[in-house]
Formats: C-alpha cells, sequence, structure tokens
C-alpha cells in the first residue's frame, strides 16, 4: 500500500494526519513544537503503510506509533522523565517472540515498568496462534501490532532484549543488552508455540525480579540519604 494511496470510506491521509497530528501536539505541549510532531507523525505513516495489512486500521495505529516515538525520543533527550525502567524486546518480524515477551513482562511488573517491542522486519500482523496463545492465559492482544525498530525507542531503553535479530539493533553505551535464544513462533502450531510463551515466561519473571530488586535498591537508598 503506497502511503499517499486513499483510505476507502474514510477522509484522504492528508487529513487523517491533520488531525493525528494535532491531538499529539496538544498531549507534547511544552515538549515538542507542532512541526516536529508532524513531522514524527508522517514518518509513523510512511513506515507502518508498509506492512499494514488493513487500510483502515492505519489511522489509529498511526497515532499509537507516532506517540510512542515521541515519548521515546523526549525520555532520551531528558525532555520528560523515566519514572519507570524501560525495556524493550526486540525480535525480527515483531509477530511473535517480542510480542510475547512485551504481554508477559506486562503482566508480571503491573505497570510499575514500561515495555516496547519492535522487530528489524516488522511483519504486517500479529501471528494469530500468538495471540491465542496469549488470550488462553487472559492477555489481551487487541492492541498489539508489528512495528519497526528505531534508534529512540533503543537510546529510551535501560534494558534491550533481543531474540533472533542479529546484528540489527544498535548499541549504545550505559544499556543493559540480554539475548534470549527462543524459537521462532511464527507459523508454527498452537501447541508449539505455548511451548515457547512459556520458554518466554521463565526469562520473563527472572527479568522480573532483577528490575523489582533493583527498583526497590533505589527507592531505599532514597529513603536512607534523607
Amino acid at each position: 500500500m503506497r502511503p499517499d494511496q486513499p483510505l476507502p470510506g474514510l477522509l484522504s491521509p492528508q487529513a487523517l494526519l491533520g488531525r493525528v497530528s494535532d491531538r499529539l501536539a496538544a498531549r507534547f505541549t511544552g515538549v515538542f513544537a507542532a512541526e516536529t510532531v508532524h513531522r514524527h507523525v508522517d514518518e509513523a505513516y510512511r513506515a507502518l503503510a508498509v506492512t499494514a495489512s488493513v487500510a483502515a486500521y492505519l489511522p489509529a495505529i498511526t497515532e499509537k506509533f507516532a506517540a510512542e516515538q515521541l515519548t521515546a525520543v523526549a525520555q532520551a533527550r531528558g525532555l520528560i522523565p523515566k519514572e519507570r525502567p524501560e525495556v524493550l524486546f526486540v525480535c525480527d518480524h515483531n509477530a511473535g517472540r517480542s510480542q510475547l515477551a512485551a504481554a508477559l513482562l506486562r503482566e508480571h511488573t503491573g505497570g510499575r515498568v514500561g515495555i516496547r517491542s519492535a522487530g528489524s522486519r516488522p511483519a504486517d500482523s500479529v501471528d494469530p496462534n500468538v495471540r491465542e496463545a496469549l488470550r488462553e492465559i487472559g492477555l489481551d492482544t487487541a492492541d498489539a501490532f508489528p512495528k519497526p525498530l528505531t534508534d529512540a525507542v533503543v537510546q529510551a531503553a535501560d534494558v534491550v532484549v533481543t531474540m533472533g535479530c542479529g546484528d540489527a539493533c544498535p548499541v549504545y553505551p550505559g544499556k543493559r543488552y540480554l539475548d534470549w535464544n527462543v524459537s521462532d513462533p511464527m507459523g508454527r502450531p498452537l501447541d508449539e508455540v505455548r511451548a515457547i510463551r512459556a520458554a518466554i515466561e521463565v526469562r520473563v519473571v527472572r527479568l522480573t525480579a532483577e528490575l523489582t530488586r533493583a527498583d526497590s535498591a533505589e527507592g531505599e537508598s532514597g529513603v536512607r540519604s534523607q
């Protein structure tokens, strides 16, 4: 799908992007100029349009992706505070392993950790058996969609977990990098996806314990220093 192609039954892309830009410019008032927000929205739309499988969903996921990118840029530049550790999961397609890991960590940490995921070669949709494997343990993936990997989300992360994406992830000093060697669930039967989910959850539980210990230690240090 071309980025400038009209969306069936909807407003023109330009009108839709204008509305998205206006909403995000209001949300990021005092952080970014309106022109910067508009540029990020346009870049998000063009990046997602390459793989979007359903054109009607493109405006909604563009707004979510652009908001995520703007937040990451602001965090990396120190324009807004990071009130919790940020974890980034990266795999090839952001349709299997990284989606499983993100959903599981979100469940285990209960909002105490910022979580993003991305793919070096994003697919057009999350694998249906990955969605089912998460749904059957009560985790909703209705809002999940594959996103391209950008420097912004890497720079904003405190921990970067790679899963089979090779050297695609840029390396920045001061960040913790982990590589989880787990099988790719894309196109696998549900039973195999369940096994991969279990293997990822073991690692997620371990990471959750490490992150919460670090957070508790910082909090205790702050109390003692007062």
